[in-house]
């Protein structure tokens, strides 16, 4: 009898040890599943509706000129455009636009463009009511008798770019916080603006554009 008992206890005792492991065992899986179903943690999106002021914003077309800059025949990109308030009251316009060439080489607009460069290019478009990145810089006030009309002017220094992306800040007050590495001891905070990302093909030789617009590919809001 002494013999049953002590075989049975170790038989409970060897089925509690066994059903422990395999909890552990079911308890790790889980883990691991879950580890690699969560989503990757994501930069901040815009809202898909304005929650602060915004500029109601046309594009035209973006295009390549050549100009006698003073150290001869040199090709531009330019980019013209037209802001409107519809949000009400009276909104400052500081537009800040950036234009990156194959996701590498970025420059901001009016960066080693002369006032000559943009006068020719002004000149050619033949809109008395222009103005150019500095002239444009003003408060402005609600309705389509208050529209404003704009362009914005870079070097075009890679012909050989695939793809030319245009980042319009100043169009938005919407803006959020980010925070990089927060659960290292070096976390970084940085302050993202709502910014229009236009996005276009330019497959070939962008020297022998001529006037044509290149085509757009993608129009949409990122925090930048």
């Amino acid at each position: 009898m002494t013999n049953t008992a002590n075989t049975a206890r170790k038989n409970t005792s060897t089925l509690g040890r066994l059903c422990l492991t395999l909890g552990a065992i079911a308890a790790t899986s889980a883990a691991l599943l879950f580890a690699s179903s969560a989503p990757a943690y994501a930069a901040p999106e815009p809202s898909p509706v304005a929650t602060q002021w915004e500029f109601t914003f046309e594009e035209g077309a973006l295009r390549l000129a050549w100009v006698d800059d003073g150290n001869g025949m040199n090709p531009y990109f330019y980019l013209t455009y037209r802001i409107t308030n519809h949000w009400g009251g009276v909104k400052l316009f500081a537009p800040d636009v950036q234009l990156m060439a194959d996701n590498v080489n970025i420059i901001r607009s009016g960066r080693d463009v002369s006032s000559g460069v943009t006068a020719t290019i002004m000149e050619r478009l033949n809109n008395p009511l222009l103005e150019s990145q500095i002239e444009i810089v003003s408060n402005v006030l609600e309705g389509v008798e208050h529209a404003r009309d704009g362009v914005v002017i870079w070097p075009a220094n890679d012909l050989q770019a695939d793809e030319v992306t245009v980042f319009f800040a100043g169009l938005s007050g919407e803006f959020q916080s980010y925070v990089v590495g927060r659960e290292t001891p070096d976390p970084h905070r940085y302050n993202l603006r709502k910014t229009l990302m236009l996005r276009y093909s330019t497959p070939g030789e962008i020297g022998q554009q001529g006037d044509d617009p290149f085509e757009q590919a993608e129009k949409r809001w990122v925090m930048r």
